[in-house]
C-alpha cells in the first residue's frame, strides 16, 4: 500500500470542489451537536482520491490541520470523512506539505 501512495504523489494535484460549494469556511458538527468553523487551508487530489485540510481557530493557534477524505454525497455534494487507514492518512498529511512547500518556494 505504502507504495502505491507513493506511485500518487506525482499525481498530486490541487482542487477547489469544497471552496465552490462552502467558501473558504466549512461548519462541522462536533460531538455536542454544536456547529464549529473550520477555515479551508486546502483541498487536493491525491491519485483518485480526494483531501481536505481544516483549520479550527484553536488549532490555528498550534499552526495544526485536520485531514478529511473528500465524497460525493448522493445528491452531488461534496462531504468530509473521517481519514480511517494511518498510511492513508500519513499521505494525505505529506501531500498537504509538499503543497505548503509548492507555495513557499
Amino acid at each position: 500500500m505504502k507504495e502505491a501512495m507513493e506511485d500518487h504523489a506525482h499525481a498530486l494535484k490541487r482542487i477547489s470542489v469544497l471552496k465552490e460549494a462552502y467558501g473558504n469556511e466549512v461548519l462541522l458538527v462536533d460531538e455536542n451537536g454544536a456547529e464549529q468553523p473550520f477555515a479551508l487551508k486546502a483541498e487536493f487530489s491525491l491519485g483518485s482520491r480526494c483531501y481536505a485540510a481544516l483549520q479550527s481557530p484553536s488549532m490555528r493557534k498550534e499552526d495544526e490541520v485536520e485531514m478529511f477524505l473528500i465524497v460525493m454525497g448522493a445528491d452531488g455534494t461534496p462531504q468530509l470523512e473521517t481519514i480511517e487507514g494511518d498510511e492513508e492518512w500519513e499521505a494525505a498529511s505529506e501531500a498537504y506539505d509538499e503543497l505548503l512547500f509548492a507555495e513557499n518556494v
